[in-house]
């Protein structure tokens, strides 16, 4: 069997990559593991988590209200109705992307593909799937295999009660107690999901603080929120073995100066992603590897085997959905012939917690690094009329422009629809506007996103909202 372009791997990366070489005309065949498309992203990540991470903020709403007259009564729980509805929005979304492969002509091929050199696979069926040939040959191949989760030594990972983030979201009860090992934003979300579930959650994280490289500025309230909504916070400390005793598990914890040993109802591990490329065969072909594990690739995201391009996790850093989907698009033009390159000066990132977390471009701390000359500002939106309005002062949006040209280099906010906001600020950045080409567009009044207008005024000493004089730059 022949195609002119293979795609491993059926998720966002993937299916971006195949949707789109099947427009510009190409012979498109996808190979993936699963009986559907989505990828982990659909099935065991994105969109079950924002689900879940929705209902909380139903119940957080519905309690917040009690101040101003309006009461609830306490949330009743069917966790398999949840699931129920989880399942059948993973569903029709999975049946949306089969039909769009469909209409396009894209075959999707349910079995594991392994390059046996660099324009052939050999394919192995999965589940009940019957394949035609066994060999798959191509012009070119896009490998989109995305990532699994880190695993830390001397941890029982047979034990049901030790998750990674995939077998979190398949809990069929709201555990007693959990334990979070990890305070970046895969713990952090589903961390928060349990809480408000009812939960009693601790977490434990290496570092000194949560989500590690991102902006103080905007992890402090939600630092002030998680103290909250947490039973303890634990930072400069580790898990060092774990144990299933049975009735619940117990977890030895060292820290700079101490031991604690614990016992959980559940564990989860969320420590980080590394690529997924392992029995690919790409020892096969001419694919080189960084000095982190990645794929290397150039702009066009063509690896050193010139027929062989890969896309999302594979290679780098950020591993995110639309990081993957804008390369395989990237990567079907330059198959199909054009001189389209992967060169983004923003990439939006979005922690959805409550505050939620965006941020995209340059991070105060990154520009400073580069030798940038940059005016910062920070809007508290306790001066915000949206955020008094709706009981949410405790988020911040801060803008870091160019000292000298006042071009919009990164924006960060931290609040209620953050990761909405975020995409305004992408914009500017890719069109390389300036603070005072966003402070002149007129944001609708009263809405968070007319907090970024106001964080471009202070760069010019003019908010309304706030009182800041023009600093010198």
């Amino acid at each position: 069997m022949h195609t002119q372009l293979a795609v491993l791997g059926g998720g966002p990366g993937g299916y971006a990559a195949a949707f789109m070489a099947a427009d510009l005309g190409l012979d498109v065949t996808i190979l993936d593991e699963r009986a559907s498309l989505g990828g982990t992203c659909l099935i065991e990540g994105c969109i079950p988590s924002k689900m879940l991470l929705h209902v909380t903020a139903a119940m957080h709403d519905a309690e917040s209200v009690a101040d101003w007259g309006v009461r609830y009564a306490r949330p009743n729980l069917d966790m398999a109705q949840m699931r129920g509805h989880k399942a059948d929005v993973i569903a029709n979304l999975a049946a949306g992307l089969a039909q769009l492969a469909k209409s396009r002509g894209v075959r999707v091929v349910a079995a594991r593909g392994r390059f046996t050199a660099s324009d052939a696979l050999a394919l192995s069926p999965c589940g009940d799937a019957a394949l035609d040939d066994d060999v798959l040959s191509f012009d070119h191949c896009v490998v989109a295999t995305g990532s699994v989760p880190v695993r830390l030594p001397n941890l029982p990972y047979d034990s049901p009660r030790l998750l990674d983030s995939t077998a979190a979201l398949r809990l069929q009860d709201v555990p007693a107690s959990l334990l979070v090992v990890g305070g970046g934003y895969i713990g952090l979300e589903l961390g928060s999901v349990y809480a408000a579930l009812g939960s009693h959650v601790s977490l434990v994280e290496y570092t000194d603080g949560l989500l590690p490289g991102v902006d103080r500025d905007l992890v402090r309230p939600l630092l002030s929120r998680t103290k909250q909504t947490f039973a303890s916070l634990r930072f400069g400390a580790k898990v060092t073995t774990a144990v299933d005793r049975g009735e619940d598990i117990e977890v030895t914890i060292a820290s700079r100066d101490e031991i604690f040993v614990e016992t959980y109802d559940q564990v989860l591990v969320s420590v980080g992603r590394r690529p997924r490329t392992d029995d690919l065969g790409l020892e096969t072909t001419q694919v080189q590897f960084d000095e982190h594990g990645f794929v290397r690739v150039d702009a066009q995201r063509r690896t050193d085997d010139r027929r062989i391009f890969a896309v999302g996790d594979v290679t780098g850093q950020p591993m995110l959905a639309h990081k993957a989907s804008a390369e395989g698009r990237v990567a079907a033009e330059a198959i199909a012939g054009s001189d389209a390159e992967f060169a983004p000066r923003a990439i939006p990132c979005v922690v959805f917690t409550d505050p939620q977390i965006a941020w995209t471009g340059l991070t105060e701390a990154e520009a400073k690094t580069a030798g940038i000359k940059v005016s910062v500002t920070r809007f508290p939106w306790a001066a915000s009329g949206r955020a008094q309005a709706v009981g949410r002062t405790d988020g911040v949006t801060k803008m870091i422009v160019d000292a000298e040209s006042d071009r919009v280099l990164g924006v960060g906010v931290t609040g209620p629809a953050a990761g909405e906001m975020i995409a305004e600020a992408v914009l500017a950045i890719e069109m390389g506007a300036t603070s005072a080409d966003l402070g002149r567009a007129i944001h609708p009044h009263p809405t968070f996103s007319e907090t970024i207008a106001t964080a471009a005024h202070m760069q010019h000493g003019t908010a309304t909202e706030i009182y800041r004089p023009k600093r010198q730059r």
